[in-house]
């Protein structure tokens, strides 16, 4: 992270997904962490959302950000939660541009215009190279591509409780979100918003590379978080 005095807030973060459930959950964290200067969170549409942390930069190419290179400079780690969902985008390519293509071209700058900037990527349960299942094998692409490309931390979370977004209530997910919660006692299976917006942080701050974080991982680093650096 950049050399500031332990006192002041240093790290500075690059989000991507703030309109999303997970996303919107990580940027509500990060911008009330004690140790988050700044965060700049890329989107496709404008967000409400304003803070004397947070800038907000559109931008509608998310296969070209030459545009805003400068934006990924001086950057701690990203925060990674753009997704879609299959049974919205079941033709592969188009699944694959989305879930693979678009992360891999913001790795690739992130790791020119800042070369120990962390990647923090949310991915999912049941990621599997040799799933029969098309997203699975997608997933599993984009995360080998990310380590390799930046030594991407990928997260695999089962069922996320996150924070209303402002897409969310055009999508199936919705009305499943209440049933989540019975299964908030199995931390294999289970994870707030929040908690996998405190796993990220948690992570960018222990500086961790090319890991896999299951649903356990995620929350365990997220109780952790909350004893070493979710100061509010």
């Amino acid at each position: 992270m950049n050399s500031q005095s332990n006192s002041q807030p240093s790290m500075r973060i690059l989000l991507f997904g703030a309109t999303g459930s997970a996303g919107v959950s990580a940027l509500h964290v990060a911008l009330r962490a004690a140790d988050v200067a700044h965060v700049t969170a890329i989107v496709r549409r404008p967000i409400a959302m304003t803070d004397p942390k947070l800038k907000v930069v559109v931008h509608d190419n998310f296969l070209d950000f030459s545009a805003i290179a400068s934006e990924f400079d001086n950057i701690d780690t990203c925060l990674y939660a753009v997704g879609v969902s299959v049974s919205q985008v079941p033709e592969e390519a188009a699944y694959r541009r989305v879930t693979r293509d678009f992360a891999v071209a913001a790795a690739t700058l992130l790791r020119t215009r800042s070369p120990g900037a962390t990647f923090q990527f949310i991915s999912g349960a049941g990621t599997r190279a040799d799933s029969r299942f098309m997203w699975a094998r997608v997933k599993a692409q984009a995360e080998s591509d990310l380590a390799d490309i930046i030594g991407a931390v990928c997260f695999r979370p089962g069922a996320i409780d996150g924070r209303t977004s402002e897409s969310q209530h055009k999508t199936w997910y919705a009305p499943l979100k209440p049933l989540f919660k019975v299964f908030a006692p199995f931390r294999s299976l289970y994870v707030t918003g929040d908690d996998l917006g405190r796993a990220m942080l948690q992570s960018a701050r222990e500086g961790r590379r090319r890991t896999i974080l299951e649903n356990r991982d995620i929350r365990d680093l997220a109780d952790r978080s909350k004893t070493t650096g979710d100061k509010r």
